[in-house]
């Protein structure tokens, strides 16, 4: 997509500030004088990167700020709690941290609802609480990505204010309006359709999140603007909400239409300008040609089928196998996320059963793609017993058997259900505890390439057995699960013939050898897991 020139950037902006401050013309909408625009123009100044090479490969832990750590006692968490919580982080293994919006939001909760692109909400602290996390976060070889909504903004949004204003508003055309009400239309089961005032205004996720119109150029190239703000300060990327519904055709045509596929390509192109950033999109209904526009997209269905198969599911069994054969290996994959579309928090989904849920999160780490770990699922958080949709999953973290451990004060939500027995405090001194076993497979992905950044082959399932390879230069990773509730033995061929296969894990498991013809009998015992690594 071609930017505008500066200069006549600059005499647009200067152009829409004068016309706004006079209210803009064609009536209808807010009294009194309009709030300002920041359409100032950035530049691209790339402050480089002091990241490893591979940071991108993962794990990354999705962070809920408002949810993982309070800082000043006001019940809500914050930046700098954050920072105090990035050695515990580091420790587990993430090499990237993915933050839920941070920036200034209408909702004053989940933050997708924006107000204002280039400020920090302000119960999560400032620009310089940012400046320093990313500062704190790089020190420890961990990159930072944050949300970007380019979908929509919210109502209270200064453009949205103005274009709300009336027909001859300069940013009238920003959002996507219509004079009557369109017919016909049905959006994730309601009208997407809202009464503006001046007219229609359509907002598929709610009335107080409008959406753009990213047919017109000027937004854009704002939205690329308000990118590189963010670049610029030394952010590694961004995940891009709801990319499958960024331009609408019609009443039948709302969903992964072909001009999104190019607006993220241009995005790609943009944040590929900077050194080693990275970019991930969230489409439900569409992730795979999406991951080839962005970079990466979360697996979603894949996600489903983990959990299913680590209950042993054998037709799940095998569509974890089959994933991968189709799907390019930069997916992020994920069990569970923030949104209730996604399912439940992984505890309450295997019913607290912690065998699945170790077999669950060595499928997710051991296979390819990008890692994601929803915080709090490595110690087996559960929903809030309280609580119901979207916010039963983002309860504050579990860091001690009490609330005391998020914060001093009184949480701005009620706690997850099984706190007192699945909390950090308890399992950092257990070497049994889902924590431990979270670090080992993180360490186990890390300390061999082929774990972390290989290739994918030879995926074998008999019955509820899965083996895969994994190989880059000089290694060759041999993955055994067994989902099932039995002991189980299978025969690998294809493998360099009287080779040695180093045990990696369990650390209680012994080499093996190939015989003269490359095959290797292995025994995986019931709901456990075998690694073995060959080296040349």
């Amino acid at each position: 997509m071609m930017s505008t020139p500066p200069l006549r950037r600059l005499a647009l902006t200067l152009l829409l500030l004068a016309l706004a401050a006079c209210g803009g013309g064609g009536g209808g909408g807010e009294t009194g004088p309009l709030p300002e625009v920041d359409t100032r123009a950035v530049a691209q100044d790339d402050p480089g990167s002091t990241l490893p090479a591979n940071w991108r490969e993962g794990p990354f832990a999705e962070i809920f700020v408002r949810a993982y750590q309070d800082s000043d006692g006001d019940g809500i968490g914050d930046l700098q709690g954050l920072i105090s919580r990035l050695d515990y982080l580091q420790n587990l293994g993430v090499t990237g941290l993915w933050l839920m919006p941070v920036t200034a939001s209408q909702d004053a909760d989940h933050g997708y609802a924006v107000s204002d692109y280039r400020r920090i909400e302000r119960d999560y602290g400032s620009l310089a609480d940012f400046d320093a996390l990313v500062a704190a976060a790089h020190a420890r070889g961990i990159g930072v990505v944050i949300d970007y909504v380019m979908n929509h903004s919210a109502a209270r949004h200064p453009a949205f204010v103005n274009s709300k204003a009336g027909s001859g508003n300069p940013f009238r055309d920003w959002y996507v309006w219509q004079a009557g009400r369109p017919s016909g239309w049905n959006v994730f089961g309601g009208d997407p359709w809202r009464n503006g005032g001046s007219g229609w205004y359509y907002g598929a996720f709610w009335d107080q999140m409008p959406d753009f119109n990213l047919r017109n150029a000027s937004v854009v190239e704002w939205h690329h603007d308000n990118l590189r703000f963010w670049l610029n300060r030394g952010v590694d990327g961004f995940r891009f909400d709801a990319v499958g519904n960024l331009v609408e055709n019609g009443p039948n045509a709302w969903e992964s239409q072909p001009q999104n596929y190019t607006l993220m390509r241009d995005v790609r192109q943009l944040v590929g300008g900077y050194a080693q950033r990275f970019v991930v999109c969230e489409s439900p209904a569409n992730p795979v040609p999406f991951a080839d526009a962005c970079g990466s997209a979360f697996a979603f269905g894949h996600h489903g089928n983990l959990a299913a198969a680590a209950k042993g599911d054998t037709a799940a069994i095998r569509a974890v196998a089959d994933y991968f054969e189709t799907a390019p290996l930069t997916m992020s994959t994920m069990l569970s996320n923030h949104d209730t579309f996604a399912g439940q928090r992984a505890w309450d989904q295997f019913g607290g059963d912690p065998a699945p849920y170790r077999l669950a999160a060595a499928t997710l780490l051991l296979m390819p793609g990008t890692p994601f770990i929803y915080y709090g699922e490595e110690i087996g958080m559960a929903g809030a017993a309280a609580l119901t949709g979207d916010p039963k999953l983002r309860t504050p973290m579990s860091w001690t058997a009490t609330p005391a451990g998020f914060t001093s004060g009184t949480p701005f939500r009620a706690v997850s259900a099984n706190i007192v027995s699945q909390n950090v405090a308890a399992q950092l001194a257990d070497p049994n505890s889902l924590l431990a076993w979270y670090r080992a497979m993180i360490a186990l992905r890390r300390a061999n390439p082929s774990l972390s950044g290989g290739s994918y082959e030879a995926a074998v399932v008999n019955g509820s057995l899965l083996h895969f390879q994994r190989a880059v230069a000089g290694e060759r990773s041999l993955v055994l699960i067994n989902y099932g509730r039995g002991n189980a033995s299978t025969t690998v061929d294809g493998l360099p013939a009287s080779s040695t296969l180093s045990n990696a894990f369990p650390p209680s498991g012994t080499d093996l050898a190939t015989d003269a013809g490359g095959s290797v009998t292995v025994t995986v015992p019931a709901q456990s897991v075998r690694v073995l690594v060959l080296r040349s």
